[in-house]
């Protein structure tokens, strides 16, 4: 259940920045360095994985809303209870290395069965790009009436980008965009673009109809903390700058 807060406002602007550790990543310092710089460089909310230890880590370091993600609906429960203001079902593309694939049914039981755990906190569902795009529309909008209440995207692992420079980031975040703008128009609740996104690519996003990204590697990928916290607020920036535009054409 979404409550009324900076979180809800930055979606509803088109301006939430997520900046996401890892489902896999239970390293306190690396985890830790991220919270830093999500928090310093100006994110919206953090991702960590559904560990209570991380939660409480996390915690003593950020006043951010904490969301944890998993893929077993039990773990959801302790990391609740340790702290973690949201949960999110997914972040799958840990897992497809591994040769995991997961379905739509499988990820609305899953929905299913978290919300029968946590009927109350905020639930994100990760739509799975292994889908037809027309099927994860479809996953979208029986997860709503699951009780989702974000829908986040993702698809960097099925870019294959030829270039280098922009035109490479703007094909690595081809798949995720598609799926938000497809799904954006389907569902009545904020859309969460992940998986690929960069600096350049999150105004495109927002614009076809996201309320906000996901960043993960762009971020933890560098390992000095000032370039971190530069990366963070450069998303930021771009985030705004999209804000501003939107403003300023409902105002001519």
């Amino acid at each position: 259940m979404m409550t009324e807060s900076r979180l809800q406002t930055a979606l509803k602007n088109g301006q939430a920045l997520k900046v996401i550790s890892g489902l896999t990543n239970f390293d306190k310092d690396r985890v830790a360095a991220t919270v830093k710089a999500a928090t310093l460089g100006g994110a919206t909310f953090l991702d960590i994985a559904a560990d209570p230890n991380l939660v409480e880590m996390a915690r003593s370091l950020t006043n951010l809303p904490i969301c944890v993600s998993a893929i077993e609906p039990a773990k959801f429960v302790p990391a609740v209870e340790a702290g973690a203001d949201l949960i999110e079902i997914g972040n799958y593309e840990a897992f497809y290395a591994q040769g995991m694939r997961f379905e739509a049914e499988e990820v609305l039981q899953l929905t299913q069965e978290t919300r029968k755990l946590l009927p109350n906190i905020t639930l994100s569902v990760t739509v799975p790009h292994l889908l037809e795009l027309d099927r994860q529309v479809q996953l979208a909008t029986e997860l709503v009436t699951a009780g989702a209440d974000l829908i986040q995207t993702e698809g960097a692992v099925i870019a294959k980008p030829t270039h280098p420079g922009t035109l490479g980031l703007i094909e690595k975040a081809a798949p995720t965009i598609a799926a938000a703008y497809e799904i954006s128009r389907a569902v009545t609740i904020p859309v969460l673009c992940a998986s690929g996104i960069s600096n350049v690519t999150a105004p495109l996003a927002i614009a076809a109809g996201a309320a906000g990204v996901g960043v993960g590697s762009a971020i933890n990928k560098l390992n000095d903390e000032v370039a971190m916290i530069a990366a963070v607020r450069s998303l930021v920036e771009a985030l705004a700058t999209v804000s501003h535009v939107k403003a300023d054409a409902m105002s001519v």
